[in-house]
């Protein structure tokens, strides 16, 4: 059972949920790639430190795609009849919960290849609230 699902209060229903767009998976696989490179370059040229360089980049990046899909499987996004609830994190987490009522604007941020791949960002404003 979902955070949102929990935490529903009597008459509210989810009208639209959120996910974490796969985008955050291209900078680790592109180190992947890079290094599967540096390892065909260093048993094709016979060079160590290029051996060297490309385990560290392999260890690095499948790291960044372990952090990428914890975010991913742990981040909950959804617009009930009466809220705008956001929860990330699996030890540490962080909710954030806005009364529709109180909402003041939406800011929707999208850059040339987030309006191809159909991802972008958005802000949520509350009345009476300044941005930190």
């Amino acid at each position: 059972m979902s955070y949102v699902s929990r935490n529903l209060v009597p008459g509210e229903t989810v009208s639209v949920t959120g996910q974490v767009h796969w985008i955050i998976y291209a900078k680790p696989a592109a180190g992947l790639l890079a290094a599967i490179i540096m390892a065909a370059a260093s048993m094709a040229t016979d060079v160590p430190v290029l051996r060297v360089g490309a385990v560290l980049l392999a260890l690095g990046s499948l790291w960044s795609m372990a952090q990428a899909w914890l975010y991913a499987i742990t981040t909950e996004l959804a617009v009930t009849t009466k809220r705008a609830i956001a929860k990330w994190g699996f030890i540490r987490r962080n909710t954030v919960e806005l009364n529709l009522s109180k909402v003041e604007s939406f800011h929707v941020n999208q850059s040339i290849l987030g309006r191809l791949l159909n991802y972008g960002s958005i802000s949520i404003h509350g009345i009476g609230a300044t941005d930190t």
